[in-house]
Formats: C-alpha cells, structure tokens, sequence
C-alpha cells in the first residue's frame, strides 16, 4: 500500500481535488492592494471586547483599501458550542457599527466564498487531508491516550521537548514498515479509531543555535524570526472533524484572505501554520497580531483583562449600560493607533471614517483598556451627536434593558430639549457618559425619579423656608435669565446675605453668606442637587407648573 492508496483507503467517498477547490473558490476580482478580512469567532456565547477590538481592525484595513470583510463562524470545537450564540454575535457586532460585506448573517449566507461556518465545510477539509495523505504530508495515528502519557513521560525523563514528532509514533513511517504498515490497513478497515497528524519536515531537539528559521513579516510587530515547526499536530480528530490550525488554513486561502488580524496568544502557534500553508503549498496570508487587552490592576500593576474579573470584557456590559456605539468604536481608535487622538484635535468634527487607520501604529505590547478614559471619550463624542439621535438612542436602550425610565420617553421634544443644556456653550458642558448615567442625570426632571441628594448649605439652612417662600412669591416664568437672577441676587440681599460670594469671604462676619447659598437652596428644591446645569434653563423646560409645583413640594 502506498500514500496514494492510504489516502483512498481512509476518503473512498471523496471525489472532489483540491484544484477543483481552486476554480470554485477564483482568486477575488478587487482593485490592487485591496485587502481581504475575516472575523472568525467560536459561537460560545460570549462575544467580548477582544472580538470588537480585533473586529475594527479588520473592518478598517478591508475598507480603507477598498476590500472585502467577512464574518466565519470557526466552530469545529463543538464542545463549547451554545444555542443562539451566533444570533448573539452578529446582533452585538451590528449594534457597535462593525459591517460585513459578505459570510454568515441572520438570514443566511451571503457571498460567493461560503458556506461560511466551518462545521458546514467537512467535505472540503476532508478533501485536503486526502491531499496531504497521498502526498506524505500526513499519516494516520493510532496512538491511544495511555500510550502518549507514557511517550510524554519517557520524553521527560530524557529531558526531550514533549510532543508526538519523528522517533515517537510507530505510524509515522507506516510505509517503511511492512507489519506496521498491515497493522495501518487492517485498523483502517476495522473501523478504529484514529487520528490525522502532519508529518512535520522539522528536525526535532536541536541546540537553539541549530534551530532552522524563517521570517515572517508581521504587519504589526515587523519581522519575526519564527523557529520550524517540529511537531506532528492533529489536524483531523478522530471525530472527522478539523483541528482549528487545519481549518483556518484550508478557509483563509479559499476565500483568498490577505490579513488574518489575531491575538498575541496565537504567536507560539505560527511555527504550525507556516509549515501548514507549506505543506499545502500556499502562500501564507499577513498575520497581524495584536497586542493583548490590559488593565490596571488594584495592585497597581497591568494584567491581561480577564472574564472572570472584569464584567467590562463583554460586549454585553457596553449595551446593557446603554455606551453609545459610535463612543465605543472612538475610544477603540484610541488605543488601537496611536496617533488617532491627535488627529481627532485637529478635526473635532470630522467624521471617524475619515481617519487613516494603519497597523503601523498598533502597538505590538499590552494595550491599556481604561474605563474612565472611556467615559472621557464619551462625554466629547455625544457632544458631536445630535440630541435628537441621542434621544432616539436612549429610548431603543430602555426598550431592551431598561423599561422602567419609559416616563422620560413620553415627551421626546422635552427630553431632547433637556439632553441639550449647556451642549452649545462657549465652553460646552460635557454631562452625558453612557444611558444609564443620563437617566441617573436626568432624572430630577421628572417626578417618577426626583429625590433630594444633597444637604443644604449651612450658611442658609435657617432660612431655606423663607428663601423659598419669597422665591415662589416674586417667580415669573416670563422672566429672562438676567432678570431671574437679579431677583434672587435682590432677596438675598434683602435677607443679609452677601450680593457676591468674594464680599463674603472678604467679610464674613458682615453677612449671613451670600447670594450662592442661596440659589443653592432654590436649586436644591428644584433639581434635588447642590451642582447642576443653569436653573433657569431648567426652569424653563420643566414649565411654570412643575417648577412651582416643586417650590410647594419642599415648602
């Protein structure tokens, strides 16, 4: 028997070439220099910051170049597979504005390179272990759990790197063997069980002197020095079913991807598949690995954001407290190119898409998440975004994760009014974080949610029903601003309170304090808070009724 005849032994059933593979799957008609990008996560129903972070990257060099950028769902694990974890993927990447030009979407497939779920694609992959089996790139392995224990201890004690590789598996060489090869076809035709391993060209245990290399030009780290691949890897379980190195490879030629945008964790995994677009004789796509999430931990040191630890990790944390994608995909800019905030600087009101995205920019070490830097971004970037689409955004969120707040969304006039306070000052105010942060901010407006906060100030706490009661006496809706604060400033005065603060503090035994303790007792039973924005602008929204309403209330 020889490879040929192993490869027809083990894929009777298989037909197909890899060169027919070639012609369905041409090579991309795309203008020169266009790139073509894959998402690729596992449906186990956790999407997490790291798939957007990596999703945006994709999504910018595809774009930028006037290319394609497709979504694969990469689930030959089907231990982790969960129900409705697909769903989930392509609705939380859709919400942050990632948009796929062809692969796996709610209502089927689109594009001419699918199917695009791995699980769906067993005759392909199935077609190319044929391929590296009649070739000799690939052999059958019969070795059971018990016997690789026992190889990994001997390895040990000979201090020999751990592994299934040349010298450690008596199937690698079948066909040098006559028994071992009759052992091979009869175990086949037996129906047990077994796996496919690469029969890897690299010489095993060598000095590190002696080691072979090859460069790979990482289009984030620049050129790597990557040692030869030395071990047999499985690259079809004895289930049938692909390993992910073997899938990934057959997948990212076919659809003619340039640049697989990965993690750093999959550095030591790129020995594997370079000798793996060798053995299938391809050329290898641009791998981008980018640099690991990082946060600062409470012992003041960076660590790797973590699932366990750090509800910010999911993607669910983002819409559950209401981030606005377009906050969201800015912030992400920020740590993903380096000269992106300079940029943003210089044009403030430019759209993002306008920005040059490059992956000479990315760092290639730990990239710092940071949450209050995200709330920062946040406040400047809704300052850009219309209060009407704010609005129309906050009541979306509540509908989904907050119905409770459906009283701010009764007058969508009023509360676009009160989203927009201070939004077009000189030196704008910059109030609104995330929608759960707005409601909380908003809520004085509002009986369902008004509550006094703060304590009044001590200076005029004696006279807070006076205050009050005169405040109500002389109120007149119809006033404008500066009449409004002038007869405050005007009753304040009359009450022995300092005109301005700066004669308080340069004579504070002459007055009781001064006009600010008391606009502060006005804005206390009003808005509930001693720091707000403009009273009278407030006042103004809320209407005559509310506000005097509220005035009797604290009376």
């Amino acid at each position: 028997m020889n490879n040929i005849e192993l490869s027809n032994l083990i894929y009777p059933d298989i037909e197909k070439t890899a060169s027919d593979y070639e012609a369905m799957y041409p090579a991309r008609n795309l203008p020169e220099g266009a790139r073509v990008t894959r998402l690729g996560p596992s449906p186990t129903g956790f999407i997490h910051l790291g798939n957007l972070y990596g999703a945006f990257v994709d999504e910018r060099l595809a774009h930028q170049s006037g290319g394609t950028f497709y979504l694969r769902i990469e689930d030959t694990d089907d231990k982790r597979f969960v129900e409705n974890a697909v769903e989930t993927i392509i609705s939380s990447l859709e919400f942050f504005g990632i948009n796929f030009d062809e692969g796996v979407t709610a209502d089927g497939d689109i594009g001419s390179y699918g199917d695009y779920t791995q699980s769906h694609r067993g005759e392909i992959y199935r077609t190319f272990a044929k391929k590296l089996l009649a070739e000799g790139w690939a052999y059958p392995c019969f070795l059971t759990e018990e016997e690789i224990s026992k190889i990994r201890e001997e390895q040990e004690a000979l201090k020999l790197a751990p592994g299934i590789y040349a010298g450690w598996s008596k199937y690698r060489d079948w066909d040098k063997d006559p028994e071992v090869a009759s052992e091979v076809e009869e175990r086949i035709k037996a129906g047990d069980s077994f796996v496919i391993r690469l029969k890897s060209q690299g010489t095993p245990n060598l000095p590190a002197e002696e080691l072979k290399r090859t460069t790979v030009v990482d289009a984030v780290r620049g050129k790597l020095e990557v040692p030869e691949n030395f071990q047999d890897i499985v690259i079809i379980k004895t289930t049938g079913i692909p390993t992910y190195h073997f899938a990934h490879a057959i997948d990212d030629h076919l659809m003619r991807t340039t640049h697989v945008v990965r993690g750093e964790e999959w550095l030591p995994s790129l020995p594997i598949h370079v000798e793996l677009f060798k053995a299938l004789g391809w050329e290898t796509p641009i791998y981008c690995h980018t640099a690991q999430l990082m946060k600062i931990g409470e012992d003041g040191n960076k660590r790797k954001l973590s699932k366990r630890k750090d509800p910010e990790l999911s993607l669910d944390y983002y819409r559950s407290q209401g981030y606005h994608p377009a906050c969201v995909r800015e912030y992400l800019l920020t740590i993903l190119n380096s000269n992106f905030e300079e940029w943003r600087a210089e044009n403030p009101e430019a759209d993002i898409d306008e920005f040059e995205f490059t992956t000479e920019k990315m760092s290639s070490s730990g990239a710092l998440f940071d949450l209050n830097k995200l709330n920062d971004v946040s406040k400047n970037t809704l300052l850009h975004i219309p209060a009407a689409d704010i609005a129309c955004f906050l009541k979306s969120w509540s509908e989904e994760f907050a119905p409770e707040y459906e009283y701010v969304f009764r007058d969508m006039e009023k509360l676009e009014k009160i989203l927009d306070i201070g939004r077009h000052d000189a030196r704008p105010r910059a109030d609104l974080v995330y929608a759960r942060q707005i409601m909380e901010f908003i809520g004085y407006f509002f009986d369902e949610a008004f509550e006094v906060k703060d304590e009044l100030p001590a200076e005029a706490a004696a006279d807070a029903h006076e205050i009050l009661k005169r405040y109500l006496e002389s109120y007149d809706h119809s006033d404008d601003n500066e009449v409004w604060f002038g007869k405050i400033r005007e009753m304040a005065v009359d009450m022995g309170y300092a005109a301005k603060p700066k004669d308080y503090k340069k004579n504070p035994d002459d007055y009781k304090g001064h006009v600010g303790h008391v606009s502060t007792v006005i804005r206390l039973a009003i808005v509930g808070r001693a720091q707000s924005p403009d009273v009278w602008t407030i006042q103004q929204i809320m209407g005559e009724d509310a506000v005097r309403s509220r005035i009797e209330r604290s009376l």
